[in-house]
């Protein structure tokens, strides 16, 4: 017995000391914070490497919901009465996104104009485009034989309609929103984190010191017009002598993406939620809507008979019979106004069509790509000066833009990295894309047409390029002269066939104006970039970064 007591004492002696070394072994290896390539440490006191290993997921940007990607049929697949023959079906695959819960409406546009306003004094000669050009065009109500003078004077600015989608925008202006919203919710991430002095958004903001989130990345020190005192040295590295490190980057996870508009495919897959009515691991059909089934009343019994957007219905019936189960509209209503679809969009049919970021084709080419597709890349790359570093934009050489009504746009502001086109240093012997504008390819460019002829020595003569281009859209040219005139130089040529070029853009779902018909998220029309309606607003979107969804996938049953 005595024996046998010593020997079991022993063995637990043994596993105790075994346990010991295990945990002496394996005491102050953080696996987490240690390199697997070197073995370094990462994130040392001392410097070195530093890296955000403790990113988790990427943050929900203000305003927007997440949109998990995936397969769908994109394109008409039921009636085509206009026999447009541009939305035949093709299958694409949508990587994950997130998108505005609701249109961009009065209230968000106009935080964006008083910005301005307050930033870019209109006062100033240097900036006395800024901000009217940046405003909607209010005059997109009137009509020859209706009278909307209420709307032209109030739909905007009146709190009444706060809660509106906001109308009058161009695609150019959307776009420019989309970049100064960028920047704004970038700006207040990096101000509750310490990286930027506490209210300089709104204390020190002016025209020469303003954030620019690709400036901050690329040359945090010319932030906010070089003010050490606004741009605060914050970062891992705390003791050591030589801090490398101490502005958020890239690496720090902090950064969002930035807003913009969807593509075609984005918008067209968000509106169509088809994972409302997914089984196992096939869709039962595609939706004729935004939500299921083939009408556009609500099947529900508590709200049975209810319109699900709102629309014209019929030859001068704009919302229906007063007092009656009508849409409860008559021009646009206020968001969240009816149901969301399955990915909690609201108003994706009806209130207003959306400008998307696609350039119009009567085509999707599907065989070129099939992920992820979209039509409009220009690629840019950031300037670099004389002295070896990146230019930066100032009152004195920003540009603008004449459009075609003569309304002049701002296309850079002050504290913006210039940007030119991309060049051989990128282009050179790459398989995926070979020039700067890809607006045009395989249909408009100059291998897309019967006349192309490689190496002919007439590839560079401008009037052979100009007779055998694709699209022989009408060239209109406005401009303006030393004394701030418009000068208008009409395209009189009586040999066009077209409006497409690479200036108009798509924009889909139907508004207060359209029948049912352009309901159908498939649907697809254009518009010039520069022009505006009373029916087409817009929404942004962000792309996603990391995994494709942060939900554990399990069969259904």
């Amino acid at each position: 017995m005595k024996v046998n007591k010593i020997m079991i004492v022993k063995s637990l002696l043994s596993l105790v000391i075994a346990l010991g070394l295990m945990t002496s072994c394996g005491k102050g290896k953080d696996t987490k914070n240690t390199s697997s390539a070197t073995g370094w440490k990462i994130n040392d006191k001392k410097g070195g490497f530093q890296y955000a290993s403790n990113f988790k997921k990427q943050a929900t940007g203000p305003g927007l919901v997440m949109v998990e990607g995936g397969t769908f049929t994109m394109g008409k697949v039921q009636d085509d009465v206009m026999h447009d023959w541009n939305n035949s079906p093709n299958q694409q695959h949508v990587q994950s996104f997130y998108m505005d819960e609701t249109e961009v409406t009065n209230l968000m546009y106009l935080e964006y104009l008083e910005w301005l306003k307050r930033v870019f004094p209109p006062d100033q000669e240097n900036y006395k485009n800024i901000y009217d050009g940046a405003s909607p065009d209010t005059l997109v109500w009137r009509n020859r034989l209706g009278y909307n003078e209420t709307m032209t004077n109030n739909y905007l600015r009146h709190p009444a309609y706060a809660n509106y989608p906001v109308v009058g925008v161009n695609w150019i202006q959307a776009v420019e929103f989309s970049k100064w919203r960028t920047d704004r919710v970038n700006e207040k991430t990096l101000e509750d984190a310490k990286y930027l002095k506490k209210d300089a958004k709104v204390a020190d903001t002016k025209a020469e010191s303003t954030f620019s989130t690709e400036t901050y990345l690329a040359a945090p020190t010319k932030t906010y017009g070089g003010n050490e005192e606004i741009v605060l040295k914050r970062g891992m590295v705390k003791s050591a002598k030589d801090s490398t490190n101490v502005y958020a980057k890239r690496s720090s996870g902090m950064i969002l993406p930035e807003y913009r508009l969807p593509t075609e495919s984005e918008w067209e897959y968000a509106a169509a939620a088809d994972v409302g009515q997914r089984e196992y691991n096939i869709y039962k059909g595609q939706k004729k809507y935004p939500w299921s089934g083939s009408y556009t009343r609500s099947g529900k019994r508590q709200f049975k008979g209810d319109q699900l957007a709102n629309f014209k219905q019929a030859k001068g019936d704009y919302g229906g019979i007063a007092g009656w189960s009508d849409d409860g509209a008559d021009i646009t209503n206020v968001v969240k106004s009816y149901p969301p679809n399955d990915f909690g969009l609201y108003d994706m049919a009806g209130n207003v069509a959306e400008w998307v970021a696609d350039v119009y084709r009567p085509m999707v080419d599907d065989e070129a790509n099939d992920f992820n597709y979209y039509r409009g890349n220009v690629y840019m790359k950031n300037k670099i000066g004389d002295d070896g570093k990146v230019e930066i934009v100032t009152a004195e050489t920003q540009t603008y833009d004449t459009l075609s009504n003569g309304k002049i746009v701002a296309r850079t502001f002050p504290g913006e990295i210039a940007r030119v086109p991309v060049d051989e240093k990128e282009t050179y012997l790459r398989q995926n894309f070979d020039k700067s504008d890809n607006r045009n390819y395989r249909d408009g460019d100059k291998q897309s047409t019967r006349y192309f002829d490689f190496g002919s020595s007439e590839d560079d003569d401008a009037k052979t390029k100009d007779k055998h281009i694709m699209y022989d859209s009408p060239k209109h040219n406005v401009t303006t002269d030393s004394l701030g005139n418009m000068v208008r130089k009409y395209d009189r040529s009586s040999k066009r066939t077209t409006l497409v070029n690479d200036d108009v853009r798509v924009y889909k779902g139907g508004s207060w104006r359209d029948r049912a018909y352009w309901l159908d998220p498939a649907q697809r029309r254009y518009f010039p970039q520069d022009m505006a309606t009373d029916y087409i607003g817009f929404r942004c979107a962000m792309s996603r970064v990391g995994p494709k969804s942060d939900k554990k996938k399990r069969p259904r049953n």
